[in-house]
């Protein structure tokens, strides 16, 4: 019987090939795209692509801006328990006071046809 374990002889192992959970990464980067805009030989064709992209973040835009001022106004509602401070809203978003003070007042008008249906 061996005495330490580095006298112990290991069983051989059977080597196998590593699965791969993901693609290798090439040698040269990919060329960043953009909604494959720079793709797009004609002018026409890419001015209509790229208006209708713009069009589509600037919705997108507006209509996350009127969640963020729904999301501003319920934290700052005085009848909750954990209602916070205008200073401690600019701080979570990122804000100024001032504009959190907007925001908040912008969220309580679009809340108001809701407290109407209810």
């Amino acid at each position: 019987m061996p005495d330490s374990p580095a006298e112990t002889p290991e069983p051989p192992r059977r080597q196998r090939p590593a699965q791969l959970l993901f693609e290798p990464q090439s040698a040269e980067p990919e060329p960043e795209r953009f909604f494959d805009l720079e793709s797009i030989d004609d002018p026409a064709e890419l001015l209509r692509r790229s208006t209708e992209l713009a069009l589509a973040f600037r919705a997108a835009a507006e209509r996350a801006t009127d969640f963020q001022a729904v999301a501003a106004a319920q934290l700052a509602d005085p009848r909750r328990f954990d209602a916070l401070s205008n200073t401690e809203i600019a701080e979570r978003a990122d804000w100024t006071p001032d504009y959190a003070a907007k925001m908040i007042e912008y969220g309580r008008g679009l809340l108001q046809p809701r407290r109407h249906e209810d």
